[in-house]
C-alpha cells in the first residue's frame, strides 16, 4: 500500500501527539526528513508524492520509537552542536544548548597553543567544538565509558580533528600522570542531577540517556567536588577550570570553592536566568 507524505505525516502526528510527544508534527517531519533525507521544504513542496514501501517502513518503526519516549537524536544518530553535526548514541548524553555556553566562555579564556582537558568527554562535542575553533589548540578527553570514547573517536574524525586529540578511559583524573598533565584549561559538562531528582526527569532523559552521564548519586555534587579538589594538580599557575552545573547548585558550589586555591571569575546565566557555567582561575 502507498501512502503520500502529507497523510504519512498526517497519521504519524497524530500517533506521535497520543503518545504525548511535544510538537509531534515537527517530530514527524524530522523524522521522516531523515528517513528520506529530503529536507522539511522538500516535504511541503512534494507533499503529495508517495513513499516507497522499505521507506515507509523505516519511518513507521521511526514513529514507534519515538512514541515510546526514544529521543529522535537516538533514532536519527545525530545532534547539531554549535553549528555542527555530531554523532549522537545511548551511549552518550545529547548534547544540549546550554553547553554551547561552555564552549563559548572557554574560548573566551583560551590562549594560543592551549592544551585542554575535557573531562567527561561523552560525544566529545566540546573538545572536538573547541579544536575546531581554535587551529593550535591539542587536547585531551576523559571518559569512564570506553563506549563513549569510541562515539567520541568517530566525531573527532568527521571534523578532522583526531591528529590533536587523545582520548583516555578514566574515571576524573585518576588515570592520567600529573607530572606529565598540565593543562591550560580544564572543562567538564559532568553529572550533577541529584539522585532524587532522576525520577523526574523527563522520559526521554530519564529512560533513554546514560544514567552515568546524568547523575553521580547522592547531592549530584560528587563529581563537582573531584573537579574542585583534583584539578589544581592538573592545572598551569593561572589556568581555568570552566563546568556545567545544576539549575539549582549556584549558591552552594560558591562555599565549595577555597579561595586559597581558585578565583571565582563568574558563575554566567544560561538563557533562562539561571546560574550555569562556572569560571574558575587556579591562584
Amino acid at each position: 500500500m502507498s501512502v503520500s507524505i502529507s497523510e504519512a505525516l498526517r497519521l504519524a502526528s497524530q500517533e506521535l501527539d497520543q503518545a504525548d510527544v511535544a510538537e509531534a508534527r515537527r517530530e514527524a517531519s524530522s523524522l521522516l526528513s531523515h528517513v528520506i533525507a529530503k529536507d522539511r521544504t522538500f516535504l511541503i513542496s512534494h507533499a503529495e508524492d508517495q513513499l516507497g514501501e522499505e521507506e515507509l517502513k523505516r519511518f513507521e518503526n521511526a514513529i514507534a520509537r519515538r512514541a515510546m519516549g526514544e529521543p529522535s537524536q537516538y533514532i536519527t544518530g545525530t545532534q547539531d552542536f554549535f553549528g555542527r553535526a555530531f554523532c549522537v548514541t545511548p551511549d552518550v548524553l545529547i548534547p544540549r544548548p546550554e553547553t554551547e555556553l561552555l564552549v563559548e566562555a572557554a574560548l573566551e579564556v583560551l590562549k594560543t597553543d592551549s592544551v585542554i582537558c575535557d573531562v567527561g568527554t561523552g560525544s566529545g562535542c566540546i573538545a572536538i567544538t573547541l579544536l575546531c575553533e581554535r587551529a593550535d589548540a591539542r587536547a585531551v578527553a576523559i571518559d569512564i565509558s570506553e563506549a563513549a570514547l569510541e562515539v567520541a573517536r568517530q566525531n573527532a574524525r568527521e571534523h578532522s580533528v583526531q591528529e590533536r586529540i587523545d582520548f583516555v578511559l578514566s574515571d576524573c583524573f585518576s588515570a592520567l600522570n600529573e607530572s606529565a598533565s598540565q593543562f591550560d584549561s580544564i572543562i567538564s559538562n559532568p553529572p550533577y542531577v541529584s539522585a532524587n531528582a532522576v525520577p523526574g526527569l523527563q522520559r526521554e532523559v530519564r529512560d533513554h540517556e546514560p544514567l552515568v552521564a546524568l547523575s553521580p548519586g547522592e547531592d549530584g555534587l560528587h563529581v563537582i567536588r573531584r573537579l574542585l579538589d583534583d584539578s589544581p594538580r592538573f592545572l598551569k599557575s593561572g589556568g581555568h577550570l570552566l563546568m556545567e552545573i545544576g539549575f539549582d547548585q549556584g549558591e552552594t558550589i560558591q562555599q565549595l570553592i577555597d579561595p586559597n586555591v581558585w578565583t571565582l571569575k563568574e558563575i554566567r546565566p544560561d538563557l533562562q536566568g539561571i546560574p550555569r557555567i562556572v569560571i574558575l582561575q587556579k591562584n
